[in-house]
Order: structure tokens, then C-alpha cells, then sequence
């Protein structure tokens, strides 16, 4: 990619990059939210188109403007959300859109064993994607690339939400393509990933490329220095607090879904104040539903969720989360999903701070003065990258979105914080100031429960860490001497001794 430059309004995402990949190698491609990194995939591979520049492969002048281009020139991008249609089968989803318009199963299904045979992929072509794992829709959506004939890919947060295994496994896989002559393309935040499987990295900084260097001639203290422009320190203070107490209190929490499949299984745990609880699994193991179980978004079938105030316990189950902020419980929940149960994304920063303050006040009308201030703060203080505090959030990028949510919810001083992937599409020296914030909060004798995805995180981050198993507390483990081996295995394979 020579000199390729992308406005968007006043805006420029990507400013005359130049960018080369050779084949057999595997590019990491690093820099902090708004450096323009999935902007410049998504002109390789079809979505947008270049104002100026050029796109060579193989040393021939390509012109790609849609997808189908892309592939047709031997390119291909693996999205971090997943495009499958969840009741076709694995096969199916694969051969879905090509040209002839005959769906030869048979002949697919042949196909995909050979591509499973040559690289490592381990999946039944017949198996039906409502019934795979996580990783198992990821092998179906790398296969459906390389299907069409893909040798260049670009995979975007591959290793988001796999557990250590699955990630050796997708890191083994990836040698194999590059010893077979693909080129391969990862944008990651994680530099511990990216040092074990890169041969090069490429650095972007607002819009700018600003160098590429062999990963075996360099580090991650380097990497980060390159990505933000200067020096970041990449340490996860975890000091003791002095007299922790228990906060909450959850016994039997048992919440079933709509189609009467359990979600959460009889869990239990006590989170102290003082404390960071990690709650580690594999997506879909029931984190999700446990915070909006205790926020009172999600129903509950039996058990108990208890918070102590002044030694005295207050029953949550059954109440409404309005019913929870009126009776004084200082509760903050910063959700996975950012737009729609987090912030309203029409509005600006200021009327999402307004969100947590305008019932506190008289009348109909609403002061909007204090709103505006912490708005102005959160932007300054989590470098908020916004034209203003009016601006609409859901223009904002979704590293930036989730500034704005996770500095709102700090700033409402609760006696528990639970965060939904804090950290989950932030650039690195975000990342540290949210983990600052949270030993923060900690220090301050909130009890703060941490979902993350990142298990090197929460083992410098977390004190104790739970780990949830297909709705069920598969163990509760010691964060200052867990290995990320052991929270890997309590992830995939039921404890059945319990938690301690």
C-alpha cells in the first residue's frame, strides 16, 4: 500500500500510509484507538476505497471496490464480530454468496476437510453454528476466507475472547498458512501475542505510519513507546487494601433464559471491599447475565444477592435497577454492550452524564452545568478523541465510546464496580489508565468486579479470580499465584470440587 490517504469529512483517518506485507510473513499491525489501523484494512479489503494512493500485489497495480474484488485479487479480512447465519451448518456458510449460485455440499464438504488436513483446523463441516464455540466460528470463518482463494488475510482481534489453549492452537494454525506462503495480517492490542507470533510489526499514530520494525529486534515497552510517542509505563500496581470487608454477598444465584436453558447454575461467591474479583470464562459462560442478575436487569429464578451497608445486608433480587438507585445502593455497571444499555448514542457526552443525575433534581427543568463539567473532565482526563462534548457518542470510535462509559460510571463514587470488558477494543496506554482507575476505585474500599477477556490482565490485575464454566463457578482462584495454565483448564473442564 503506497501513500493511501482517507477522509472522512475534516477528518483524516489515514494520512499517505505506506504499508508492505511479504508473503510468508505475519504482520502485527499496532496503534492506539483513532490511528487509523481497521480504516486501512478495510480499504485492502473492499469496504472503503483509498482518496489517494495506490495498492500493489505481487507488484502489479490492483484496484479492489468491494469485498468481492478483494477476494477475487487473493484477499481476505476475518472481522472480529463474526458474519454467520447461525442455523446453517458449517459448510454452508462457507460456500454462502459465491458466484455459480449451486450450493454442491458434497463437494464443499470435501473442500473444507482438505483445508482443515493442510493447516490444523480442527471442525465437522456438517456441524451447525449455533452448536460450535466461539472458536470453532472463528476456524469457519478463517476457512470460508481461504475458500475463496484468499493468501493474503487480515484478522482483526483474533485471540478477543479465546481462551490460552485456543489461542496456541489459532497461533499453530497461522505458522502453518505462513510456511505455505500466505501473508498474514493481525491487529492486536496485546503485545505479549505479539512478540510470540509476528515476524514484523507495523506502528500507526493518529493517521500516520510511523515505522516497521522485525519483531525479534525489538520489545514491548518499545512497541508502546512507538504507538503513543512517548515513554508509558507497562505496570499493574496490585497493593493490598488494609482491612477488606465483604460488600456482596451472592448464594445460589440461578437465572434461567426464555427457552428454559440455565444460564447461571446455582453460583456463589463473596466480593470484599477492597478487592478486584476477575471473572474469567469463555464467551457465553454466564458473565454477562451474572452482573445483570445482581444490577437487576436480568431475572432471577432462585438465590440471593446481598449487599452489607454499615453491617447491615439488603436483599437486591427482585428489585428493579430504579429500585436500586432510590434506595441509596451505590451501584455502577459499565455493560458489554456500550450503546443501548450503556449510553444513548444520539446524545452527546454531556447528556450521558445527565443520564445519571436528572432525576436528583427539582421541577422539570434540568441543570446541566455539573453534567457539562464532569463531561469535560472524563474528556480530558481518558483523552476522549471527540470534537466536543455535544457531539454525538455514536460517532465516536469505540475505543473512545468506551472512555466516555467507563470515566461516567467511576465518577458516580458506588460502593460496587462492575465492569463488562473494561478494556475491550482500547488502545494499551488507555488500557493501564483504566486499570489505574480501577486499583484506584479498590483503594477507596469498593468492592469491583472485573469481567475480562485478557487472562494475563486479570492475573496482574485481579486479586481473586472466578472462574465461570457453562453458568457454573468452576473455581475461585488466588490471582497473585494462579497460573494462566490453571484458569485456562477451569475455563474449558468443570471443577467439580467447586469453589473455596
Amino acid at each position: 500500500m503506497r501513500s493511501i490517504t482517507k477522509r472522512f469529512g475534516q477528518v483524516v483517518a489515514n494520512d499517505s500510509i505506506d504499508l508492505t506485507v511479504d508473503r510468508g510473513e505475519i504482520l502485527a499491525l499496532l496503534g492506539e484507538n483513532g490511528s487509523g489501523k481497521t480504516t486501512l484494512m478495510n480499504m485492502l479489503s473492499g469496504i472503503y476505497q483509498p482518496d489517494e494512493g495506490e495498492i500493489y500485489k505481487d507488484g502489479e497495480k490492483i484496484y479492489i471496490h468491494s469485498p468481492r474484488e478483494a477476494y477475487e485479487n487473493g484477499i481476505g479480512m476475518i472481522h472480529q464480530h463474526y458474519k454467520l447465519i447461525e442455523v446453517f451448518t458449517a459448510a454452508q456458510n462457507i460456500i454462502l454468496g459465491l458466484n455459480d449460485g449451486r450450493m454442491d455440499i458434497n463437494a464443499a464438504n470435501a473442500k473444507v476437510k482438505e483445508i482443515c488436513s493442510r493447516y490444523g483446523f480442527e471442525i465437522d463441516p456438517s456441524m451447525k453454528v449455533y452448536d460450535m464455540s466461539v472458536s470453532q466460528k472463528q476456524t469457519v470463518e478463517i476457512i470460508k476466507v481461504l475458500y475463496r482463494g484468499a493468501d493474503i488475510l487480515i484478522l482483526d482481534e483474533p485471540t478477543a475472547v479465546l481462551t490460552p489453549q485456543e489461542t496456541d492452537k489459532l497461533f499453530a494454525i497461522l505458522r502453518n498458512m505462513k510456511n505455505d506462503g500466505k501473508a498474514i495480517i493481525i491487529i492486536t492490542h496485546k503485545l505479549h501475542e505479539v512478540m510470540d507470533v509476528s515476524d514484523k510489526v507495523a506502528v500507526l499514530r493518529k493517521g500516520k505510519y510511523i515505522g516497521t520494525v522485525n519483531t525479534s529486534e525489538t520489545n514491548p515497552q518499545a512497541l508502546t513507546d512507538m504507538m503513543v510517542g512517548h515513554a508509558v509505563t507497562l505496570n499493574i500496581d496490585r497493593p493490598k487494601y488494609p482491612s477488606p470487608e465483604k460488600k456482596l454477598i451472592v448464594e445460589g444465584l440461578t437465572c434461567v433464559d426464555d427457552d428454559g436453558i440455565k444460564r447461571l447454575d446455582n453460583v456463589s461467591f463473596t466480593a470484599y471491599t477492597g478487592e478486584i474479583l476477575g471473572v474469567a470464562g469463555i464467551s457465553g459462560s454466564g458473565q454477562k447475565e451474572l452482573l445483570e442478575a445482581i444490577t437487576g436487569l436480568y431475572p432471577v429464578k432462585s438465590g440471593s444477592v446481598q449487599i452489607i451497608r454499615d453491617g447491615k445486608a439488603s436483599e437486591l433480587v427482585g428489585k428493579t435497577p430504579k429500585k436500586i438507585r432510590e434506595s441509596g445502593i451505590g451501584m455502577a455497571f459499565v455493560p458489554e454492550d456500550r450503546l443501548g444499555m450503556g449510553l444513548v448514542g444520539s446524545m452527546g457526552m454531556t447528556g450521558n452524564m445527565l443520564l445519571r443525575s436528572w432525576k436528583k433534581g427539582k421541577g422539570a427543568l434540568v441543570k446541566r452545568k455539573e453534567p457539562e463539567a464532569l463531561a469535560n473532565r472524563i474528556m480530558e482526563e481518558l483523552e476522549v478523541v471527540t470534537p466536543g462534548v455535544e457531539f454525538p457518542v455514536r460517532k465516536l470510535s469505540g475505543g473512545n465510546v468506551q472512555k466516555v462509559l467507563v470515566g461516567r460510571e467511576i465518577a458516580s463514587q458506588p460502593e460496587v464496580l462492575m465492569t463488562a470488558y473494561a478494556v475491550r477494543g482500547l488502545d494499551i496506554n488507555t488500557s493501564y489508565t483504566i486499570y489505574n482507575l480501577l486499583t484506584e476505585q479498590k483503594m477507596k474500599g469498593v468492592a469491583v468486579l472485573y469481567v475480562g477477556e485478557d487472562l494475563d490482565v486479570l492475573l496482574e490485575l485481579a486479586d481473586r479470580i472466578l472462574v465461570l464454566c457453562g453458568g457454573q463457578v468452576a473455581g475461585i482462584v488466588d490471582g497473585r499465584t494462579a497460573t494462566k495454565e490453571e484458569v485456562g483448564l477451569l475455563m474449558t473442564q468443570f471443577n467439580s470440587k467447586g469453589a473455596e
